[in-house]
C-alpha cells in the first residue's frame, strides 16, 4: 500500500444529502472553485440554491421521482453504480459507460437525527420515520469504494476536505480517503447501534443474542490506570455530565473514582450526602442537614485514606465548607453546584478539579464489567431500602433512629468492594473493612479504623453485605461496642447468630437481599 499512498483522485460530482446544513456553507466555495458538479434533493437542494451556488435536483439527476414521502429517492442504480463502480476496472467502466452513468466522486452525507429524536418524544411514527435508510446505504457505498470516492459524515470534516482538495487542486489523496472511509463505518455502526438500542428496549430485551455498545470520544486521557498504559473516556451520549470548572485535566482514575462516588451519593437523601473516594472504596460517607457537618463527619471517618481523595457532594457547595476543604489536600471536588465565593476559595488551588454535576441518574442501565475477550452484563444494584425489606430476627427491637441508621450502614456497604464491613453512628460512617477474602478481617479493619481516629460512640451499628457464616465475625463487633447489626439471611448458622445476639442483648435485623460488590 505504500506505493499507493499518493494515488489522487479528481472531485468531479458530487452528491450532498444532509439533515444538518448548518456549516455546510464551509464546503460549497471550494467545490465551486474546483468546478465540482453538485447533485441533491429535498432540503439540501433548496439550502444550496438559497446559498447561490449551483446545483442539479437528483430527480433530475437520475430521471426518478422520489416516492413514499421521501422514503425512497437515492436508493437508485444510477447513484450506486456511479458511487461503487472500480475507476481502474476495465469492466465497470464499459457498464456504467453503456448505461450513461456518471461517476460519483464525493458523498457528503449525515443522517436523520435518530438518537435525538428518541430523546425529545415518545412517538412510535417520529421514531420510525428518523430512521435513516438511504444515508447509511450511501455512505456504506462511498466509503467500500474509498479508493475512488471520498465520504463526509461529520461537519468537523469538512474543513480537512477543503485543506486536501486545496493542497491536491480538486483531487484527493488515497490516505485522506481511506481515514475517511473507517470513521463512516464507525458512524453507520454508531448509527445501527442506537437504533438497536432503541427496538430492544421498546421490547423489553435486555440480553438479547447479540448487542453493541456504542459511544461518543469525550477525551484521550494522558494514560490509563497506569502511566505505561493509554486510556480514553467514552460516553453513551454526546457528552460527559461533568463539568469542569477548575483543574488539571481528569486522569483515569479520577473518573473511575468520580463515577463510583455517583453512584453512593444517587442512593443518598438529596442536598445532604457527602461521599470522600479512595481507589474506587469510600473513606468515609455522611449525611446531615448542615453541610458542613456532612463534609467533616465524611472526612473524619478516615483522614489518612482520605488523603488525595475525591469529595463528591449531593448538594451547592457554600463558603465555609469551601473553607474546610481547601484547609485539607484533595484531588477532585464534585458537588451540584457551588456559591460563587466558596468556587472562588477553592480556585485558590490552581490543580484542584472542581467539578460541577449534571447527571441525570438512570435506574435502568446495565453494568458492564469486561473478561479478557469477554463481557459481563448485569442491572444495577441501585434499588432504594425501606423496611419493608428487612426483618427483625432479635428479641431487643430497634427504634426508629437505630433502623433508620442500619439502613444506612447497610445502603453504604453495598458500595464498598467484597467482603464489605461498614460501621455507623448518627447516619455517619465511623469504620470501613473492604475487599478482604475473610469477612472476619473486615471486621478487625472496619473496628480498628475507628478505634485509630477515636470515634468513640454510643449507639454504634454495623452492616454486613452477605451473611455471617461463624459466629466469631458478629462477636467480634459486639465485642468491639456494635449495638445492632444489620446483614442478608441465608447462613445454614442463622440460627447461632441470632441466638449470639439475643444472649448478647444486640439488635439483629435480617436483609432479604445480599449486596456483593467485586
Amino acid at each position: 500500500m505504500g506505493n499507493q499512498k499518493n494515488i489522487r483522485r479528481k472531485i468531479k460530482t458530487a452528491l450532498i444529502s444532509v439533515s444538518d446544513k448548518s456549516e455546510l456553507i464551509k464546503i460549497l466555495p471550494t467545490l465551486r472553485k474546483f468546478k465540482v458538479e453538485i447533485v441533491s434533493s429535498g432540503g439540501t437542494f433548496k439550502h444550496i440554491k438559497k446559498n447561490k451556488f449551483k446545483c442539479s435536483e437528483l430527480k433530475d439527476f437520475t430521471g426518478f421521482k422520489e416516492i413514499l414521502d421521501g422514503r425512497v429517492k437515492t436508493l437508485h442504480p444510477k447513484i450506486h453504480s456511479g458511487i461503487l463502480f472500480k475507476r481502474d476496472n476495465k469492466k465497470h467502466l464499459n457498464q456504467v459507460k453503456k448505461q450513461n452513468y456518471k461517476s460519483i466522486d464525493l458523498v457528503i452525507v449525515n443522517f436523520y437525527p435518530f438518537e435525538k429524536t428518541v430523546l425529545n418524544t415518545e412517538n412510535e411514527n417520529k421514531i420510525i420515520e428518523n430512521i435513516d435508510i438511504g444515508g447509511p446505504a450511501l455512505v456504506r457505498s462511498a466509503a467500500k469504494n474509498f479508493k475512488d470516492v471520498v465520504v463526509i459524515t461529520s461537519n468537523y470534516q469538512l474543513d480537512k476536505l477543503v485543506h486536501e482538495m486545496d493542497a491536491y487542486k480538486g483531487s484527493t489523496s488515497l490516505k485522506f480517503r481511506k481515514e475517511l472511509s473507517q470513521e463512516a463505518f464507525n458512524e453507520t455502526a454508531y448509527y445501527d447501534s442506537n437504533v438497536s438500542k432503541y427496538f430492544n428496549k421498546i421490547m423489553d430485551n435486555r440480553y438479547p443474542n447479540k448487542i453493541t455498545f456504542n459511544g461518543t470520544l469525550i477525551s484521550k486521557l494522558r494514560y490509563g490506570e497506569n502511566p505505561h498504559q493509554s486510556g480514553a473516556l467514552y460516553s453513551r451520549e454526546h457528552f460527559t455530565e461533568l463539568e469542569k470548572l477548575n483543574g488539571k485535566e481528569l486522569s483515569y482514575n479520577n473518573y473511575n473514582d468520580i463515577y463510583f462516588g455517583l453512584d453512593i451519593i444517587n442512593s443518598l437523601p438529596r442536598g445532604i450526602g457527602t461521599t470522600i473516594i479512595k481507589h474506587a472504596n469510600p473513606s468515609g460517607v455522611s449525611i446531615n442537614k448542615n453541610q458542613f457537618l456532612s463534609f467533616k463527619q465524611a472526612f473524619n471517618c478516615d483522614p489518612i485514606s482520605a488523603f488525595g481523595g475525591v469529595i463528591i457532594c449531593n448538594y451547592k457547595i457554600k463558603l465555609e465548607t469551601a473553607k474546610e476543604i481547601n484547609n485539607k489536600f484533595f484531588e477532585v471536588v464534585v458537588a451540584k453546584d457551588f456559591d460563587d465565593k466558596a468556587l472562588s476559595i477553592l480556585k485558590r488551588k490552581k490543580n484542584l478539579r472542581i467539578i460541577k454535576n449534571n447527571q441525570k441518574p438512570d435506574s435502568n442501565q446495565l453494568i458492564m464489567n469486561t473478561l479478557s475477550r469477554n463481557f459481563i452484563l448485569q442491572s444495577s444494584d441501585n434499588k432504594n431500602f425501606n423496611r419493608k425489606m428487612f426483618k427483625v430476627v432479635s428479641k431487643k427491637k430497634p427504634n426508629k433512629k437505630t433502623f433508620n441508621d442500619l439502613i444506612f450502614a447497610f445502603n453504604i456497604c453495598r458500595f464498598v468492594k467484597s467482603n464489605a464491613i461498614v460501621l455507623t453512628n448518627n447516619n455517619s460512617t465511623v469504620g470501613i473493612g473492604s475487599g478482604q477474602p475473610s469477612r472476619l478481617d473486615s471486621c478487625e479493619i472496619a473496628v480498628n479504623k475507628m478505634k485509630k481516629f477515636n470515634h468513640n460512640v454510643e449507639n454504634l451499628v454495623a452492616a454486613s453485605d452477605a451473611f455471617f457464616p461463624f459466629v466469631d465475625g458478629i462477636e467480634s463487633l459486639v465485642q468491639s461496642g456494635v449495638k445492632a447489626i444489620i446483614q442478608p439471611y441465608g447462613s445454614i448458622r442463622d440460627k447461632d447468630i441470632i441466638k449470639f445476639a439475643d444472649s448478647t442483648n444486640t439488635i439483629l435485623v435480617f436483609s432479604r437481599t445480599r449486596h456483593f460488590r467485586h
